[in-house]
């Protein structure tokens, strides 16, 4: 007996020690549920709901003129939760249905693969039951459009599963226009440049949140649970489209026929500082030129003979000289505390005003020497007081060059310092420095800001104006400004100025200064085999009442056949000059000296666009077709004669011949046969991947060549 009531008293023991931790777990998992369940479900839902950013839409950058320069437009990533309870019910009826027509629906609109390929990755995702299957990316919106009417994607996302994830790709309309200072959207925002940096606050707006759930290894959204973001605002610049098109056409043409290391043109409205065309070209490994750096803001270099403008200014402001003193040049050449310094050609005795206008370097070093050598504070006060020594202020910082000018103070002053700066030497300035000199004596003495953004504008309507901004009142008086303009004219308009056999047009007054700057190629000394010019040419027209300032600086090369500044860039200066002149300016029919080509120019497109170039640029033509839009155009001693061209007949599975054309005319032709088009370079068409006269099939892709 007592050995039974001992083991019972085990038995029961036991029994409440079990019970007692039931009651435990229980009351615990009661607790957890009841009392804790919500702070519990809040940690589970943070493992997978979190809150992501949605970005606003990047503001649009406008020309002055209306043209939008860099805007974003929508482009779309396709998934697909093949988890979706509408997508599952009835044992996937829904899917099964509609999934033959949607592969072919697919094939037919992206012609990446065919139908039984999309079925095949459909149904394989669907047995996977894969949460956030990226189907497409990147989709344009016609695309987008489409799909939103295929089979099972209309029933919507609760039934088909397809999501939708729009976001923005930035670009640039005009392509290669002005693309180094509007600058470049990146998601990485440290990289960006230009207008797209400096403006990047006000252009990116606010971002929204979107709530996701992280499911099968991907964050899919919760739909309804979402923050709007604040798009961007949108800036308007002072570039002008058809001076930017001008200019940069203009520099192109001269740094491709001179086979130049780069160049920049800079145009300055005179009156208010604002920039209507900045050109920036450099010469890549492939011979090609694009808009790599931003030459006339960002590069200091050693100006060269256009830097004697500020040498005569301070000259004939202190009363040292006038512009009729005269200056002995020996000859054009002599030597400055045991270095010699040259004129191009020889010079005697001449006026202030033909030193000037012969850019003698030997007159100007000479004058500077003798009045400033022992006071080069007094030189380098009024360097400073022109701003030469100071940021510009133009608002794109980052791609802004420091200046450089030297002080008495610095270590590598020299007796020979003044006389080498006084004709370009020894100090570091960019194009953009210059030119606001340059603007500022056109300006009655005026120093303006630069800038290139005038409006910021909200929803079309302006929320900002950015008003002209005087840097100077004067930098000089009225009758040292009455002289410098007079030199200026004389470098254009006298027999023996450096520009008047390129530059002077008895049409309109245009004053500047040319400038041949030496430079070393590659920092590796100027000995003899290194040796490269800057050419450059600044300037302002009409010369009596200046509307435009202008800057030229072009870098040559070895190669070069030209290397002075007139014969370069006062090339470029006059090219630009005349077509803003006779669009902008001229109260007559002013038109550039035109001479008949005798070389014949084939080219190809729609009538109705030949038709028009030809009335605007006054060419006369003959057409000799009987039907259709297309038309082959010979063009020689400035007459157009029209056929009809040989692939009108082509076949319809036959590749058409698209060399010659433009980009849109190619396009336009070979997407209506049904080609899928990839495209390389820009300007016309120099060759095709799949020749003309073979056969291709409908979707097939063609890459075509453009240079």
């Amino acid at each position: 007996m007592e050995i039974k009531k001992d083991i019972l008293w085990r038995v029961y023991l036991c029994f409440i020690c079990i019970a007692l931790l039931c009651v435990c777990v229980i009351g615990r998992a009661f607790y957890i549920q009841r009392i804790q369940g919500k702070f519990w479900r809040a940690e589970g839902d943070s493992l997978h709901l979190k809150y992501l950013p949605i970005d606003a839409e990047r503001g649009t950058i406008f020309s002055e003129d209306g043209n939008m320069l860099s805007t974003s437009v929508p482009i779309f990533d396709v998934y697909v939760d093949f988890g979706a309870d509408g997508l599952r019910e009835k044992q996937g009826k829904r899917f099964k249905d509609n999934v033959d027509s949607l592969s072919i629906s697919l094939a037919n609109l992206f012609k990446d693969q065919p139908a039984a390929s999309y079925k095949k990755e459909l149904q394989l995702a669907y047995k996977n039951e894969e949460r956030y299957y990226p189907l497409k990316k990147k989709i344009s919106f016609e695309e987008y459009k489409a799909l939103r009417d295929f089979p099972l994607v209309r029933l919507g996302r609760n039934k088909s599963g397809f999501i939708i994830d729009p976001r923005d790709k930035r670009i640039n309309p005009y392509v290669l226009m002005a693309n180094r200072t509007i600058g470049l959207s990146r998601l990485n925002a440290k990289q960006n440049v230009g207008l797209e940096l400096t403006y990047d606050s006000v252009l990116r707006g606010q971002t929204g949140q979107r709530l996701m759930r992280y499911a099968a290894g991907a964050y899919m959204p919760v739909e309804g649970a979402e923050l709007d973001p604040v798009n961007g605002k949108d800036i308007v610049t002072t570039l002008d489209t058809y001076m930017q098109d001008v200019a940069e056409n203009a520099l192109l043409k001269m740094l491709q026929d001179n086979n130049s290391l780069h160049g920049s043109a800079i145009v300055m409205e005179t009156a208010t500082g604002k920039i209507k065309a900045i050109a920036n070209l450099g010469k890549q490994p492939d011979g090609s030129y694009i808009e790599d750096l931003n030459y006339g803001i960002g590069k200091a270099t050693e100006p060269g003979s256009i830097f004697k403008l500020a040498t005569l200014i301070s000259l004939l402001d202190d009363k040292y000289e006038t512009i009729n003193s005269i200056v002995d040049c020996e000859g054009g050449k002599k030597q400055f505390y045991g270095l010699w310094i040259k004129d191009t050609h020889p010079n005697g005795r001449l006026t202030v005003k033909n030193a000037f206008a012969a850019s003698s370097n030997v007159a100007f070093a000479k004058m500077a020497d003798e009045y400033y050598h022992n006071q080069p504070s007094k030189f380098i006060d009024h360097l400073h007081k022109f701003r030469l020594d100071q940021m510009t202020g133009i608002d794109i910082v980052a791609a802004s060059g420091r200046p450089t000018i030297k002080k008495p103070t610095n270590r590598s002053w020299a007796n020979t310092t003044i006389p080498f700066m006084a004709h370009g030497y020894e100090e570091l300035v960019t194009p953009l420095h210059m030119l606001m000199l340059y603007n500022a004596v056109a300006n009655h003495g005026t120093m303006m800001k630069p800038y290139l953004v005038e409006a910021i504008r909200e929803y079309g309507v302006d929320v900002k104006n950015i008003e002209p901004q005087v840097l100077v009142n004067k930098i000089c008086s009225d009758e040292t400004l009455a002289q410098v303009i007079e030199c200026l004219k004389a470098v254009v308009d006298s027999a023996h100025g450096t520009a008047h056999k390129v530059v002077y047009d008895p049409a309109y007054s245009i004053a500047g200064k040319t400038g041949t700057a030496v430079t070393a190629l590659d920092n590796k000394g100027y000995n003899k085999g290194n040796k490269i010019y800057q050419a450059s040419f600044i300037g302002f027209f009409p010369a009596d009442h200046p509307k435009y300032t202008m800057a030229v600086v072009i870098q040559n090369s070895r190669e070069s056949k030209m290397v002075y500044g007139a014969d370069v860039s006062g090339r470029v200066f006059k090219e630009i000059a005349d077509r803003i002149y006779g669009r902008y300016l001229s109260t007559n029919n002013f038109s550039t000296t035109k001479l008949l080509d005798s070389t014949t120019d084939d080219s190809y497109g729609m009538k109705s666009d030949m038709q028009s170039i030809f009335n605007f640029l006054n060419i006369g033509y003959k057409d000799s077709a009987s039907k259709g839009p297309w038309r082959a155009m010979q063009l020689k001693n400035d007459f157009a004669s029209l056929n009809t061209p040989a692939y009108s007949a082509v076949p319809v599975s036959v590749t058409p011949n698209v060399i010659g054309m433009g980009l849109k005319d190619a396009v336009y032709l070979l997407e209506n046969k049904g080609l899928k088009i990839a495209t390389l370079g820009s300007g016309k068409v120099i060759s095709q991947s799949i020749a003309a006269g073979t056969h291709f099939t409908k979707g097939q892709k063609i890459m075509i060549t453009l240079n």
